[in-house]
């Protein structure tokens, strides 16, 4: 039988994207949405790109953490007025699904990739900004971001690309409830105190501590990091008893690993682990 074990490995090392900026360095993957003229919106072509390197990056063993952030002052303004909003008042129901259902996918393909993701906010954070902000799964960010889930100020529901089910879980029903109705803006230290930011840092420190933090990550058991995301994303339809079980066998799993054995004799010898992701 061929051996097609090498079909199922993706480089994304030489990757050009086309629509915002990607690079690899040290097994850290960086985007950048890089439109600062417009405060880096989302327009159709860069969802779907996203979403696409999103659905590759479960086979691109040489990417262990990604980063997200944004050029020159700002994360992300939400999708396109012009290239987006305006084509959505014209498009028919199926069409409507059908872009609906992409952004959706995207969240999808940032929770199920192995990789932590580290979206670093600096200014504007609104709209999909605001949501790809929220599916990563740690969020850093500066005294002067804005985050704002605005889907009702332009007289859409707060239930989009996963916020109603998302945002709750991370800072708690109440507070999502009236960001998702209100579309107000939330200031940085409010956004830190109900840990929805894991740190709010000086806007010329936000991008190194990112990147050293996605870089510690890498360096880590990286497989376990993977399992860690996993158990994470899979606990929320489970059952006290079910999560018991399914974190025993995660766990198991992760004592026959190669970095499990490898910390355990560093620590015998009195020595910082090196891991290797296996």
């Amino acid at each position: 039988m061929k051996d097609t074990s090498t079909d199922l490995q993706d480089t994304l090392t030489d990757y050009h994207a086309r629509h915002f900026l990607w690079s690899v360095e040290n097994r850290v993957g960086s985007i950048t949405l890089n439109r600062p003229d417009r405060k880096n919106p989302l327009t159709f072509d860069s969802y779907a790109e996203l979403r696409d390197l999103m659905r590759r990056l479960p086979y691109a063993s040489e990417v262990k953490a990604i980063v997200i952030a944004g050029a020159d002052g700002n994360f992300c303004s939400g999708g396109d007025v012009q290239e987006i909003i305006g084509p959505l008042t014209r498009m028919s129901m199926p069409e409507l699904l059908n872009f609906t259902r992409m952004t959706g996918d995207l969240v999808k393909a940032m929770r199920a990739c192995p990789q932590p993701i580290i979206a670093a906010v600096d200014g504007v954070c609104a709209g999909a900004g605001a949501i790809l902000a929220m599916s990563s799964d740690i969020r850093l960010s500066t005294p002067r971001s804005k985050t704002a889930f605005l889907f009702t100020r332009v007289g859409l529901a707060g239930c989009d690309m996963g916020a109603c089910a998302i945002l709750p879980r991370i800072i708690g029903h109440g507070r999502a409830a009236e960001l998702l109705l209100s579309g107000r803006s939330m200031a940085a230290d409010e956004a830190l105190a109900c840990g929805f930011y894991s740190r709010v840092l000086p806007v010329e420190e936000l991008r190194a501590a990112a990147a050293l933090l996605a870089q510690e990550l890498a360096d880590g058991p990286t497989f376990a990091h993977g399992m860690t995301k996993s158990m994470l994303n899979q606990e929320w339809n489970m059952g006290l008893d079910q999560a018991l079980e399914a974190e025993a066998q995660a766990q198991a799993i992760c004592m026959k690993t190669d970095d499990f054995r490898r910390a355990y004799e560093a620590f015998s010898a009195k020595q910082r682990p090196a891991f290797k992701g296996n």
